[in-house]
């Protein structure tokens, strides 16, 4: 089986990659029949003699693989036929900006795996970046806070090597007694409490952060059991939520009376409530004035979320009153981060993080057999068609929809 890591060629620029340097030695090594070509690049995270230093080929002959490995969208003139593709094709929402690539993965012959549906027998995902969408979304957020308020002037996280590097910004940081709000407890969710851990902020429960007034600063971590309610006034709880969300009214305003800096980690289902709208925003008792939109819901969940930001350009106001852009300077405008690839500031790792999760679970299917399903699961097309799986696409695929 022939590996090929390709180059990334969506604009702007993704320095990330499936397999570092270690991660594809790790693969040679542990697989006899497995071989490796990296597609030369010059803006991945590694540099192409990082691989050859390895003796891992690097040479621009994908038509030669079997199997290639993306991070982000291919574009169509990109796109080699015949060949089993692992991306993240950003379709399987029915986005309408991919359509047309759907279609050219059909009509290429192509066997699409995207990254996002690739799930163990009970339907976890697998592999993913989210662990460092939080790490970095939690970063910027405090990074948002300083330039809002003119308190402090945090370096790009883009400018920094790694995590680490990160928490030790966010430890020199002389914070008031701010309280912050995070939403989520999945990867994204976690991988922001790590940074608010790292930088040794105080955990408190639901009670204490509602009720109780703090001489330093404090975070609360809850999860779509404490922001819902049932509207019934039933006691309700995570499942049923999942499974019946149209029964659910927001409880997310008790926060937002307390809450300085929110930082949104959650995952946003179809039908379920918005957490606050704009006439929540509106309310004098609003007292929310930073928002790190991790999640990214374009007007969605999440009110003043009504772009996404840049990594260039990370940070814009919204005005509650107007409801549209505004400078996040002004007395009363909520800052807002919205950047919707915040791995990519942290490429190194976030490539290392994922590419373990990738051997683990992935690359083993390809010598046994698929003996658990996982190339199945994630196969969407097969033979010019979609799969049985994601037939559900197809008039999504015929412009019907």
């Amino acid at each position: 089986m022939k590996f090929g890591i390709i180059r990334e060629r969506k604009n702007p620029p993704d320095k990330r990659v499936v397999l570092s340097p270690k991660a594809c030695q790790k693969v040679l090594n542990t697989h006899s029949k497995a071989e490796i070509i990296v597609e030369p690049s010059p803006i991945r995270a590694y540099e192409d003699d990082a691989y050859r230093d390895l003796g891992i080929t690097v040479a621009s002959e994908m038509e030669q693989c079997d199997v290639l490995l993306g991070v982000k969208e291919v574009p169509i003139d990109a796109l080699i036929p015949n060949k089993k593709y692992f991306f993240f094709s950003h379709t399987i929402k029915k986005q309408p900006y991919n359509r047309d690539l759907l279609r050219a993965i059909l009509d290429k012959n192509i066997e699409m795996y995207d990254h996002e549906v690739i799930t163990n027998k009970q339907e976890q995902r697998v592999v993913a970046f989210g662990r460092y969408a939080g790490i970095v979304g939690a970063y910027n957020g405090f990074r948002a806070y300083g330039l809002k308020n003119d308190v402090f002037h945090l370096p790009k996280a883009n400018d920094l090597p790694d995590q680490q590097a990160l928490i030790a910004e966010l430890k020199k940081l002389s914070l008031p007694n701010i309280k912050v709000l995070l939403t989520g407890r999945g990867r994204v969710g976690n991988g922001a409490r790590e940074m608010l851990d790292g930088m040794g902020m105080r955990r408190v429960n639901v009670t204490e952060y509602l009720e109780e007034t703090f001489a330093e600063p404090v975070y609360c971590q809850i999860d779509a059991g404490e922001y819902n309610r049932r509207k019934d006034g039933v006691r309700g709880n995570k499942s049923d939520f999942f499974a019946h969300p149209e029964e659910y009214k927001s409880n997310f305003f008790r926060f937002a009376k307390v809450t300085d800096f929110y930082i949104a980690g959650h995952f946003y289902g179809q039908g379920a409530p918005y957490l606050f709208t704009t006439e929540d925003a509106k309310h004098e008792d609003f007292k929310i004035k930073v928002v790190a939109d991790i999640s990214c819901d374009i007007d969605g969940p999440v009110a003043s979320t009504i772009k996404p930001s840049t990594i260039a350009d990370p940070i814009y106001g919204y005005d509650p009153v107007s409801e549209s852009e505004t400078d996040f300077t002004n007395a009363d405008a909520i800052a807002v981060m919205a950047v919707d690839n915040l791995p990519c500031e942290l490429p190194r790792d976030a490539s290392e993080g994922f590419g373990e999760a990738f051997i683990k679970n992935v690359i083993p299917a390809f010598f046994n057999n698929d003996k658990d399903g996982v190339l199945e699961r994630a196969r969407m097309t097969k033979d010019g068609k979609l799969t049985e799986r994601y037939a559900y696409l197809q008039d999504y695929v015929d412009g019907k929809e």
